[in-house]
């Protein structure tokens, strides 16, 4: 038996201990892009594969007990005109362990559940703590990631617009045959979370927020951060709000162990930025108080970080069902609301810590909130700061028995480090 076939079978065999009734996963089917026959690169159901192990079109699998289904037609004789000989049902069955293999049309004749609370629940447990193969997948996934990061710094200073640090970038993750994990984010606006345009010039006064992460063959993604400067240097008010921020991501990642809740290494993310920016005069107070009533938020307003496995925020698919332990639910705080996990810790969990500061309009100049921080905020002071629209700093990290592991820990987050990467392209 192979290993892929092993580690499957393994996964069946947690599953059994969790539910006693027969369950099917459909994979899925190609999404068209306007014409049925150019359809969009196919990826199969995260559950799906987790179970299965290859991305397949229009497959279904059946558990029951450790015993597997394959359910797959055939490949038309004629699709080898367009897209080459390709394996056969049996084949593919073989290669994955199963114990058996039928024609699509044939699954209506075999009883089986796929959307019982009970198995949902089971997916949830099983895949929120992950076996060694995965373990492994994430690994290579991050690993080609820090290579594409360290190209993007070192294209930086040869580069007019953000689109050509990205085609750096996803060139590294293409060239070891791999996809992107998500949509990546390479802008000097860092201050819009999810920026996907690509078009802006490129000054060097500005930051640049990459957040771009590799998905290997298997699946497994990835999930990286790094924001240096366009001119390889750090301005003075950069360079302190950088620090900030990587406080809290140095302490974020300190705490973490088997048994700590997600939601207070959040919140001593929150209380550390408060304090650094508490020390720049940005904010008055105490670093606790201000984070009680959010304002750190005006700066920080998403969370900490999530969980990371087949997917980059793993398993949101599901809703809260696997961020949120049993009987939690998010909170309706403008500090707390945003939090995409909230559970304890447990060894063989993957996480992101990815703190932030960013100076988003919409934010800071909302009224209301202008009222009711205005004595918390030196807005005045604020405006020394106008050349860091924001910065993020993501790393992935592996909860072990007795602590962490810093999966991404090859790419430097120190700031004089990264500025010797970005000069190293000059």
């Amino acid at each position: 038996m192979s290993r892929l076939a092993d580690t499957l079978k393994s996964r069946r065999q947690r599953l059994a201990k969790l539910i006693d009734f027969p369950v099917l996963l459909r994979s899925g089917e190609f999404k068209p892009r306007n014409f049925p026959a150019n359809p969009y690169p196919f990826r199969a159901s995260s559950h799906f594969l987790y179970f299965a192990g290859l991305s397949l079109p229009k497959a279904a699998i059946r558990i029951e007990g450790d015993r597997l289904t394959l359910f797959l037609d055939d490949p038309d004789p004629l699709s080898a005109l367009w897209h080459g000989e390709s394996p056969t049902c049996d084949q593919i069955a073989a290669e994955i362990g199963a114990d058996e293999a039928y024609p699509l049309s044939e699954i209506a004749k075999f009883a089986a559940v796929s959307d019982d609370p009970k198995f949902t629940t089971a997916i949830v447990q099983l895949r929120l703590i992950h076996d060694e193969s995965a373990i492994a997948e994430i690994r290579k996934a991050v690993a080609v990631t820090v290579e594409a990061q360290r190209t993007g710094m070192q294209a930086t200073l040869k580069a007019q617009k953000e689109s050509q640090i990205r085609a750096a970038m996803e060139s590294v993750i293409l060239s070891h045959n791999m996809t992107c994990a998500y949509n990546s984010i390479v802008t000097v606006h860092g201050e819009v979370l999810h920026n996907e345009h690509y078009h802006h010039a490129i000054e060097p006064s500005d930051l640049i927020l990459a957040d771009v992460g590799a998905e290997a063959q298997s699946g497994w993604a990835s999930d990286v951060t790094r924001t240096w400067s366009a001119s390889g240097r750090f301005s003075p008010t950069q360079r302190a709000i950088y620090e900030i921020v990587l406080a809290a991501h140095d302490r974020a990642i300190d705490e973490i162990r088997p048994g700590v809740e997600y939601r207070d290494i959040h919140l001593l993310a929150c209380e550390t930025l408060a304090e650094g920016l508490l020390d720049l005069g940005i904010l008055r107070g105490n670093a606790a108080d201000l984070v009680d009533q959010d304002a750190h938020a005006l700066f920080f307003p998403h969370g900490i970080g999530h969980l990371l496995g087949l997917d980059v925020h793993d398993m949101e698919d599901l809703g809260d069902l696997a961020g949120y332990e049993t009987g939690r639910s998010r909170s309706s705080r403008f500090g707390l609301g945003y939090l995409r996990l909230d559970r304890p810790l447990r060894a063989g969990m993957v996480v992101t810590i990815e703190p932030g500061f960013y100076q988003v309009p919409a934010i800071l100049n909302d009224p209301q909130r202008r009222e009711k921080y205005r004595d918390m905020v030196n807005w005045e002071r604020l405006t020394d700061f106008a050349d860091v629209r924001g910065i993020r700093i993501e790393d992935d990290v592996l909860v072990t028995v007795d602590g962490s592991e810093v999966l991404s820990a090859a790419l430097p987050t120190d700031p004089s480090l990264v500025e010797s990467i970005v000069e190293q392209g000059s």
